[in-house]
C-alpha cells in the first residue's frame, strides 16, 4: 500500500479499532435488532419514537462498522520511522503561514486522548509535508485558493 492509500496505525489504536468493531458487529448488531423488534411490537411505527430512534442509531452504528473497516482494512499497522522525514506517525512543529503549529501527519483514530491537531496524509497540507525534512519550506493551496507557506521546524515520531 502507498503513503495514499494506508492508514497508518499504532498497534495500540489497531487493537481499540479491532475491539470496537468485533463489538459493534457481534454485540452492537444483536442488541440494536433486539431493540427495534421490541418497539415494532408496541404498535402504530408513524407514531412510535423509540421505533425511529432505534432505527436511527443502527443508521449510526453501521456507518462506524463501515467506517471501521475501510480504516482496518487499509492499515498499516508498525512504528513511524525515525529517520526525521514526515510520514504518516509523524508529529511536526512547524510554521504555517507564519504561526507555529504542531500536529501530527496520520489518523485521528491514533491520536485519541492527545491534544495534538490532526492532518491525514491526504490533506493539502499533509501531501505537501510527505517526504520532506527539518528545515524543508514547502507550500500548499488551501481549500480557499490561498497559497499558504510552510516550514518544517522539527519532525519526530508520534508516541502515544
Amino acid at each position: 500500500m502507498t503513503e495514499q492509500t494506508s492508514t497508518w496505525l499504532t498497534q495500540e489504536a489497531f487493537d481499540r479499532l479491532q475491539q470496537e468493531y468485533d463489538h459493534l458487529v457481534n454485540v452492537g448488531r444483536v442488541d440494536i435488532a433486539t431493540e427495534i423488534d421490541e418497539r415494532r411490537q408496541e404498535g402504530d411505527l408513524k407514531e412510535n419514537g423509540g421505533y425511529h430512534a432505534a432505527r436511527e442509531e443502527q443508521g449510526k452504528q453501521e456507518a462506524r462498522i463501515k467506517q471501521l473497516r475501510g480504516i482496518l482494512e487499509s492499515a498499516h499497522v508498525g512504528e513511524p520511522s525515525k529517520d526525521g522525514t514526515v510520514q504518516s506517525g509523524s508529529v511536526v512543529e512547524a510554521k504555517v503561514a507564519g504561526r507555529e503549529m504542531r500536529f501530527l501527519v496520520g489518523s485521528r483514530e491514533v491520536a485519541v486522548g492527545t491534544d495534538l491537531d490532526v492532518f491525514s496524509a491526504q490533506s493539502p497540507l499533509g501531501e505537501a509535508l510527505i517526504g520532506k525534512k527539518v528545515g524543508d519550506s514547502v507550500s500548499y493551496t488551501a481549500p480557499n485558493g490561498n497559497e499558504i507557506a510552510v516550514e518544517i521546524v522539527k519532525v519526530e515520531p508520534f508516541v502515544p
